[in-house]
């Protein structure tokens, strides 16, 4: 009884992470950075959001990118990084502590597809201030991937994670930097294959397939430019009433009660679980031109906000059970107490449903998430002669029609090599600066493996030591 008032009385007057979100989402999407960075600073030090320093990190390293400041998000990427392989490591106490009070009270460890999406973002920081490392943290994105899949088992009945969707934009860089170094083109191929595989709607792969098998990555005179994107509002997460297993748990309530020698705590408050919402958008992508005429539009090569949806989808029912289980073990447990306590007066039984209800109605949905991801990461590579160019962005929709102002910078080409550009547009107005990388190394592995700390910042993983996929089919 006094442990149950004590979890009341710790977890009452909480607001929601969606709530606090919200406001740096709005601040962010507007490109009020400043503003955004001082909300999530000013959450960080505080002592009761401690089960939230990661996922606000992993905002803080949105901002800092937008902010053209690609090193300093790599750095906080990497934190977050290493903090969630470590979480991955069950907290049995913390788990079994979870079930008396609701999933906020445990660490956040990430989604599967943010733990994928945090090496597809280190990957993309590094080449847009270095790029000596772009093409380790690439390949990182295909490991994870891999990792998260098999840590489930192989059996398809029991493993929902054998039918997530692949994030191809590690495989893209790997072959981008592979093909870079005008030798490693088979490397570059297999990369390619696998982009083709896993994201057969990106069109622009059959073209690099052509280029890469023969050997060319471009012709004599000119380089090319990658035009890195990120388009519109991507998921979050927001708490619903799961009204079904309301309904069934009432039942339960009733079932219990009319059997039972003492009443079962009714079920009053809702059933909170949380949801990915991926809110409408009308930039569906940026047109390119170069030196006044039109280059063409970015395309697709990660759709995060798809990828959330359909990964989340898969695990709900985990996420679920484990709600009806914290209800069920929280009533079990109020039962338990009025039979150790030998409680038979009606008033004794009422005083400790009435614990019961305000117990249950304390519980809040887990809406953690990494909420300032684009909905879309697009590319357009751009051969291009040697020299200086004019390069100018606009926003689209999806029929190709320009939204908002044009926005422009100057691009130097350099024969045989690369140029990486990154924009962020989650509505018609580009947020933050347009970054520009012209003097990015080509796509080697880094001999530096292993960083300061001692943990493992860039292995060495050749894309022929990855599985195969099974061919998708068409949509």
């Amino acid at each position: 009884m006094l442990l149950s008032l004590s979890i009341l009385a710790a977890a009452s007057g909480c607001s929601s992470y969606a709530d606090r979100l919200r406001d740096v989402r709005t601040e962010f999407h507007s490109g009020n950075l400043a503003a955004a960075k001082k909300f999530v600073d000013k959450e960080l030090p505080k002592k009761r959001r401690a089960k939230e320093v990661d996922v606000l990190k992993l905002e803080r390293a949105m901002i800092e990118l937008s902010s053209g400041k690609p090193a300093v998000a790599e750095r906080t990427l990497r934190e977050v990084r290493d903090r969630f392989d470590f979480l991955e490591q069950k907290a049995l106490a913390e788990g079994a502590a979870s079930y008396l009070t609701d999933d906020t009270h445990r660490a956040y460890a990430g989604e599967d597809y943010e733990k994928v999406l945090i090496r597809a973002f280190l990957a993309l920081s590094n080449l847009m201030h270095d790029g000596g490392d772009a093409n380790a943290y690439a390949l990182q994105v295909n490991d994870k991937q891999r990792q998260i899949i098999e840590s489930a088992g192989s059996d398809s009945k029991k493993n929902p994670k054998l039918a997530y969707k692949q994030v191809a934009l590690g495989a893209y860089v790997s072959g981008m930097l592979r093909e870079a170094t005008h030798r490693d083109y088979d490397d570059a191929q297999r990369s390619i294959q696998l982009v083709a595989n896993w994201e057969p709607r990106f069109t622009a792969a059959k073209q690099d397939l052509e280029r890469v098998t023969n050997g060319r990555h471009s012709a004599p005179g000119n380089g090319v430019l990658y035009v890195f994107t990120l388009v519109g509002r991507g998921p979050y997460k927001e708490e619903r009433y799961e009204e079904p297993t309301q309904a069934a748990m009432l039942i339960v309530d009733h079932i219990l009660s009319a059997i039972g020698k003492h009443t079962v705590t009714p079920t009053f408050a809702p059933v909170k679980v949380p949801v990915v919402v991926v809110p409408p958008n009308r930039v569906q992508s940026v047109a390119v031109s170069i030196d006044g005429k039109p280059a063409g539009l970015t395309e697709t090569i990660t759709d995060i906000g798809e990828l959330a949806t359909q990964q989340y989808a898969a695990i709900f029912p985990h996420v679920l059970a484990r709600t009806v289980v914290r209800r069920s073990i929280k009533k079990g447990s109020l039962y338990a107490a009025k039979e150790f306590g030998q409680v038979e007066n009606p008033l004794g039984e009422l005083a400790i449903d009435a614990v019961g209800v305000a117990w249950e109605a304390t519980e809040n949905a887990d809406t953690r998430c990494w909420g300032l991801l684009p909905n879309k990461i697009q590319v357009r590579r751009i051969e291009l002669p040697a020299g200086t160019h004019q390069l100018s962005l606009q926003p689209a929709s999806a029929s190709g029609q320009p939204l908002g102002g044009a926005q422009r910078t100057e691009i130097r080409i350099v024969d045989g090599s690369n140029a990486y550009v990154l924009a962020s547009f989650p509505s018609t107005t580009l947020v933050g600066k347009l970054l520009v990388n012209q003097d990015a190394r080509p796509g080697l592995i880094s001999d530096e493996s292993i960083d300061g700390a001692g943990r493992n910042r860039a292995p060495h993983i050749s894309p022929a030591d990855l599985p195969e996929p099974p061919q998708e089919p068409a949509p």
